[in-house]
């Protein structure tokens, strides 16, 4: 038998119609981080922001190959300090506001709260919220409503970072 035919099923994990079911789809098994609120769970960041700034939730960074391997932490650091996608999180009071006259911007607002926007990779103000035992964090980082770089029409679990 060769390595690309072989499967590992952990003990307990799966019955055996569980197996024949993924080997007959060609699919891996279900993954609770493939779930959108796993990578954007809802969390209270315990800051909102002032001013013409608006506050991101980064995209939760894997920590394991759908296959089930750990992936060392390096790798997942360097991926949490370089994702550019976010979830508009809150608005401050004068975000999408003229700051003279205070009027709302022409083009009204760019990124309603619960949209998925692309963010600066360096700048803005990063804070992180632990959301377990295990040490694991989330990463929330306030910006300018101006320097939001655009709206994710697609899935944004699907966008990739691009690391240098």
């Amino acid at each position: 038998m060769s390595a690309e035919t072989m499967l590992y099923v952990p003990e307990n994990k799966m019955n055996s119609s569980d197996i024949k079911s993924i080997l007959n789809s060609g699919k891996a098994a279900d993954n609770p981080q493939d779930d959108l609120s796993w990578y954007f769970p809802e969390l209270d960041p315990g800051i909102d922001p002032y001013g013409d700034r608006v506050l991101v939730q980064l995209r939760r960074v894997r920590t394991k190959t759908a296959g089930g391997i750990s992936l060392p932490a390096e790798t997942i650091a360097v991926e949490k300090w370089n994702t550019q996608t976010a979830k508009m999180v809150r608005h401050g009071p004068l975000a999408y506001r003229n700051n003279q006259t205070l009027e709302k911007w022409p083009e009204g607002i760019w990124a309603n709260i619960g949209d998925y926007v692309r963010v600066p990779r360096w700048g803005g103000d990063k804070i992180e919220v632990d959301i377990g035992s295990d040490g694991e964090t989330i990463v929330f980082c306030i910006f300018k409503a101006s320097e939001v770089l655009g709206k994710v029409l697609g899935d944004p679990r699907k966008i990739k970072n691009f690391v240098l």
